[in-house]
């Protein structure tokens, strides 16, 4: 499936001094500049009332905004047919909004069919799509919504939602209304999905932990619709740009770094007089980018003394407890010194 829609040099996405004021004098987004990149994935994260939905809204038009402009590869959306637009995007919202009275591939037909697709096609797509999230046609395709799980209608949400194969996929709380362990899993396949079909994503979250483990960016809204901070997560974490955003992410922030530090080579130990019976399973660096939450989960999870890490067939070493503490503080360091040398930049006088 062709995910990455036109080539172009602009950003996937810019806002340019966009601003939401209602009539009543309440400011829910102050003048925002925010760029996106084309294949991206962005989380809004902040308290409620922040403006993080208001800014997801203004981007497909659901809320028109009162100042600024909005563009997507380059093109003012501002300017154009607010309902075409919205066939142009995907979005998927926490309580899915499917149709109660129609089946499941039905439901995922829906967008193809408005945009003039063949029937045929756009059943073909449906299948294609539900196969993609993890749902069999067979044995899922006929089914109503209210035969689902609450983790199979929200993989329904987003099939239906990459039904036009839009090259941007817009998800307010996609995942807030599941189960913990449920919402872990779900987390995990849309991660791979986005990677394999190279879609834009900005998505609205209260949780940061869930804006840290998926975002390739994330946005910090402050109180009145501020753009406290946007940054990558280890930067969010390990340097918050003012006090709002240490207080948002918690003084627990530097064991969030976990999520967002990888397994190196360099934490690893030579196997030595260990045997492969107290390996707590295995990591593998060449088919995924296991971090050090995972390899800390497994040595929970098994009450094992080590994790074995590899590369394909090769296997590197071994990551202990103390491995992943001197990891975690080398990237805590290594955070403070690229913002401090930031910060000395920002400071030197322009020649």
């Amino acid at each position: 499936m062709d995910a990455t829609g036109p080539v172009t040099d602009q950003p996937a996405i810019r806002l340019e001094g966009v601003g939401k004021t209602y009539p009543d004098g309440t400011v829910a987004v102050q003048a925002l500049d925010l760029e996106v990149r084309r294949g991206e994935l962005v989380c809004l994260v902040g308290p409620s009332g922040c403006g993080k939905s208001t800014t997801l809204k203004m981007v497909n038009r659901l809320i028109e905004p009162t100042s600024g402009r909005i563009l997507l590869d380059g093109r003012d959306v501002t300017r154009t047919d607010p309902v075409r637009l919205r066939r142009e995007i995907g979005y998927v919202i926490q309580q899915v909004g499917l149709f109660p009275h129609q089946s499941v591939l039905a439901n995922v037909m829906t967008v193809p069919l408005l945009l003039g697709e063949p029937k045929r096609v756009a059943r073909e797509r449906a299948a294609e799509l539900l196969e993609t999230v993890g749902l069999e046609v067979a044995t899922y395709g006929e089914r109503y919504p209210h035969q689902l799980s609450g983790g199979q209608r929200q993989r329904v949400g987003v099939a239906r939602a990459l039904a036009a194969n839009p090259p941007l996929l817009l998800m307010d709380e996609p995942f807030g209304a599941v189960d913990p362990v449920v919402r872990v899993r779900l987390q995990d396949e849309f991660l791979r999905l986005q990677r394999e079909l190279g879609k834009t994503v900005v998505m609205v979250t209260h949780d940061i932990d869930e804006a840290v483990r998926l975002g390739d960016r994330v946005a910090v809204f402050a109180e009145g619709g501020r753009l406290a901070q946007y940054d990558v997560p280890a930067a969010v974490l390990g340097e918050p740009a003012d006090d709002f955003v240490a207080g948002f992410v918690g003084a627990s922030r530097g064991l969030r770094r976990l999520a967002v530090t990888p397994v190196s080579e360099e934490h690893l130990e030579p196997l030595g007089e260990r045997t492969a019976g107290e390996l707590a399973g295995t990591l593998d660096l060449a088919s995924a980018s296991p971090t050090l939450e995972d390899a800390l989960g497994l040595l929970m999870r098994d009450d094992r003394a080590v994790v074995g890490v590899r590369r394909g067939a090769t296997f590197l070493g071994v990551l202990t407890p103390a491995g992943v503490h001197r990891a975690l503080r080398a990237s805590v360091a290594e955070g403070a010194a690229t913002a401090a040398g930031a910060a000395a930049g920002a400071a030197a006088p322009a020649e």
